[in-house]
This record gives C-alpha cells, structure tokens and sequence, in this order.
C-alpha cells in the first residue's frame, strides 16, 4: 500500500518548482491532491495531467493566499472535492533581494503577505478539517540560517515561517496535528532561473559552501515532503529540517 493513500493534500503554489515537484510526488505516492495557483492556470493544469495520467487524483484551484476569501475558498473546494483534508503544504512564497537602501514598503508587503500572511490564512482555514493524524509542511528557506546580504526582508519572512511552526506544533500537538518546516538550500527551478541565478556567480558561490557539492532539484525537497507528510515522520513535530546538501 502507497504510503499516502486515502489521504488528500493541499499544496499552495504548486503551478511549477517545488510546490510542482511535490504536489507530484505526494500523489505518485496515493494522496489525491489539489494543485493550487494564483496565476499560472497552464502550469497547474500541466501538473494535474501528470499526475492523472500516471493514474493519480488531482485538480487545480486557483487563489490567491494572502487574500483572506481566497485562501478560505482553496479549502472549502479541497473538502468539497475529495470529502477530507490530512496534508496541508505551504509552499507559496515569493523573494526578491534588495540592499537596505532600496527596500521599501511594496518589497515588504509583496513577500510578507505571501510567505507569511499567506502561511496564516491558509493554516487558519485548513485548521478546522485537520484531524489527528494531518501534517502541515511550512516550506521556509536556508536563509534563515545564512542570512545573505540583500536579504533582510525576505531571510525575515522565513524567520517567521520557522518561529510559527514552532507555535503551530504547540498548538495543534493536542490535536495529533503536526507542523514542520523543510527549508531547502538553492534548488534549480524556473524562478531560480527567471531570478538570474542559475549559471550566475551566485550559483558558483552557492555550490562552493556546500559539501555535497551542488544545488538542489525540486524532487530532493519533494521527497523529503512525502516523508513529513507520512506515518514515517509521525513522531516529529516542530522540527526545521534543512534541505541544503550540507549547507548552513
């Protein structure tokens, strides 16, 4: 028996990279997902073809999580759907680096609303079909840890992802729910490349601190999520692991 069968998933914008990877990979192993997006409707519909046509269950829902309404309708449809909700991904987030003379406050809010806000609402309404048993998966980042220049806003709302799952494993525990955070090092995906990193300097320097000597690709963090989101990980809670080849 698949290791997630029976159950259903939630993963926030999976219409491509990580949130594509693993919205794949929990249903290669029997969740039926639902494929959230907020713009790309072509790419959430590529990932719900994959996935159905390797036999899995999927639809796509468009919302957009840092709007209160939205983030309540992504559950509402998911529950509708498939009757159940046990695997809520928070993986939304956007970045974008600036030095502390060019932040202002549109570069704040656009990543705090998503990254942060976002995580909330989407938790907030998701909280009241979770049961015993559910886990949540807060996808943060190894900036947290290293702090890059240029960062400031950005390494701070994945801060916050890490110090709410801590609250969150608190908090829901009594409920046999649990909440972690898997933070990945630099991972090869089309924002990486429409960002300018992949192949830049940045890449090289990247590659250079980390001893397993590479960056990520989506299906190192996915794996890593079927496994939070599986019985196999039923005893870890609030845990922040970090998904960076060695780097920190």
């Amino acid at each position: 028996m698949s290791k997630l069968e029976g159950k259903t998933a939630l993963v926030t914008g999976a219409s491509k990279g990580i949130g594509a990877a693993i919205a794949k990979a929990l249903a290669a192993e029997g969740a039926a997902v639902v494929v959230n997006y907020a713009s790309s409707k072509a790419g959430a519909d590529a990932v719900v073809a994959e996935i159905t046509q390797a036999g899995g269950k999927a639809i796509a829902v468009q919302g957009n999580i840092a709007d209160a309404a939205d983030a309540q309708s992504v559950v509402t449809q998911t529950v509708e759907k498939f009757g159940r909700l046990d695997i809520l991904v928070n993986n939304s987030g956007v970045y974008e680096f600036a030095p502390i003379e060019d932040i202002s406050e549109p570069h704040y809010r656009k990543q705090f609303d998503v990254n942060v806000l976002g995580l909330l609402l989407v938790t907030q309404a998701a909280a009241k079909h979770l049961r015993t048993g559910a886990s949540i998966i807060n996808i943060g980042s190894v900036v947290s840890r290293v702090t890059p220049p240029g960062s400031a806003v950005y390494t701070a709302t994945k801060a916050a992802v890490e110090g709410i799952t801590g609250a969150l494993a608190r908090e829901l525990g009594p409920r046999g729910i649990r909440v972690n955070a898997l933070n990945p090092g630099m991972v090869e995906t089309e924002g990486a490349r429409a960002a300018g990193f992949i192949g830049s300097d940045f890449q090289a320097q990247i590659v250079a601190q980390t001893p397993l000597g590479r960056i990520g690709q989506p299906q190192d963090i996915a794996a890593i999520a079927v496994f939070l989101a599986s019985d196999d990980a039923g005893w870890l809670s609030g845990e922040k692991l970090y998904a960076s080849g060695g780097m920190r």
